[in-house]
């Protein structure tokens, strides 16, 4: 027998951890793991396990029609999961183990701990690339290090990609007669462990809707994607990360689509569909980095002298920012939508981290953290890898001194303010020549619903830019 330990790969297509295992005629069985208190203490956010979960009942009953049954263990940490996967192979025979490897530093120890225990028993261990177009450790500079620079990095894994190509793995066939399925929605223990497991109706599951979203995007909007995609007002992404950061849809499948759709791929951002693949590209290297450097999971500065600055933990400030309540029209409406929708558009990810981190000079692993709580795409390797470029302790992060001004983003990527008005409805009505700075038009009309800006963003600044140079003294 031969046992599929599905994690962040629910997917049938381009999975090598599952086509592997269903190479040959020995029978094949999948597992996942629920580890509540574990996802707890990552932060997971609730809606991002609610559509795992979804995701996994759609793969369990998917994969009792080809005959592979999918099994559920619940360990509440991973430190419980080598003796589970122990007692699970002995129960059912199974000789070999395959999975796509984890990449953070926690699920990298669980899985060194599961080889161990097994091989106590004879049961070899298989871990494959399925989180990554290329593996970390295959683009190297010349004198065969990993990277810690994006833009030679993208450069190299271009050049790689070239060489070497890569493979979409296809779905394994059928091998036997269709199984039953019983629905998590059926499972007493899942429910006692998790709570309601509902589904948000924004962000349907299943490899088709992925894969509808992917060819709706290619079709209607990247060749646009480099104008569009830093105004949230327009449908101008793909909204696919967090179909990826679950892995119902590979980053090898976009890439596909993308050459298929444009009959090549692009190399430079004078070609159409390249500041797309950039940015998958800026996934692969973020996930890269935190392989080479495991300290990033473990709120670990990138720049290690950064560690010494001077942040604020002020919790008052801190939840005046959760709430979107700073008096920036912009900040306040993407921290609202986060809150409802469990999602916020990349440019406004960017604003409002910098506004935490040079405005409110608040720390920015509460930012982080915060994020995960929250978002339905959360995935360490992006979303350490953003705040901390946003805070300037990271990989390319921006220079010190160059500081988001909330107001002037707010003009240039929502100039009417349409966004702003849908998700901060207390500027229903508020004309758009003010909507970015409403505060006097608030007060001639007597309304006092809005707060009032928190801070001064020039004098923010000023000090943010202090907290930075008093480390080269």
């Amino acid at each position: 027998m031969k046992l599929v330990w599905l994690r962040n790969d629910l997917r049938l297509a381009d999975n090598p951890a599952l086509r592997h295992a269903c190479a040959g005629d020995e029978p094949v069985a999948a597992l996942f793991i629920i580890s509540p208190t574990q996802w707890r203490q990552h932060k997971m956010a609730s809606i991002r396990q609610r559509f795992m979960l979804a995701q996994v009942d759609v793969l369990g009953r998917e994969l009792a029609a080809l005959g592979i049954p999918l099994h559920l263990l619940r360990v509440e940490t991973f430190a419980e999961a080598p003796a589970a996967l122990s007692d699970l192979c002995r129960e059912l025979g199974v000789t070999q183990l395959y999975a796509n490897q984890a990449i953070e530093i926690d699920e990298q120890r669980r899985d060194h701990a599961v080889s161990a225990a097994l091989a106590e028993q004879a049961v070899s261990c298989h871990w494959l690339n399925g989180c990554c177009v290329l593996p970390p450790g295959r683009v190297l500079t010349g004198s065969g290090e990993m990277f810690k620079v994006f833009t030679p990095f993208s450069r190299a894994w271009l050049k790689a990609l070239d060489e070497e190509g890569f493979v979409i793995h296809r779905a394994p066939a059928s091998r036997g007669e269709s199984l039953l399925w019983q629905p998590l929605a059926e499972r007493a223990w899942v429910d006692e462990a998790l709570g309601e497991l509902t589904v948000d109706p924004r962000w349907p599951v299943g490899e088709a809707e992925a894969l509808r979203r992917l060819n709706i995007f290619l079709e209607q909007a990247v060749l646009d994607y480099g104008e569009t995609r830093d105004f949230p007002a327009i449908a101008g992404t793909s909204v696919l990360s967090p179909y990826l950061a679950a892995g119902i849809i590979s980053p090898r499948q976009c890439v596909a689509a993308l050459q298929q759709r444009l009959g090549y791929r692009p190399q430079s951002k004078a070609q159409p569909g390249f500041v797309w693949l950039n940015e998958l590209i800026w996934r692969e290297f973020y996930r890269h980095l935190l392989v080479l450097i495991p300290t990033l999971s473990m709120n670990r500065p990138f720049k290690p002298e950064t560690a010494a600055l001077p942040w604020s933990w002020d919790p008052d400030a801190f939840a005046a920012w959760c709430e979107g309540r700073t008096g920036y029209p912009i900040v306040d409406a993407a921290m609202r939508c986060l809150n409802a929708t469990g999602w916020m558009h990349n440019r406004l990810r960017m604003i409002v981290a910098s506004f935490l981190t040079k405005d409110l000079h608040i720390h920015w692993r509460l930012g982080e953290d915060y994020f995960m709580s929250r978002l339905i795409d959360g995935d360490l390797a992006a979303n350490n890898g953003g705040w901390q470029w946003a805070a300037g302790t990271g990989a390319d992060a921006a220079p010190y001194f160059r500081v988001f001004n909330p107001t002037t983003q707010g003009q240039r990527f929502d100039p009417q303010g349409e966004f702003i008005r849908t998700w901060v409805t207390e500027m229903a009505d508020i004309p758009a020549a003010y909507v970015h700075q409403p505060h006097d038009w608030l007060r001639l009309k007597g309304r006092q619903d809005y707060p009032a800006p928190m801070v001064d963003h020039a004098v923010a600044r000023v000090r943010a830019i202090e907290m930075f140079r008093s480390l080269e003294k």
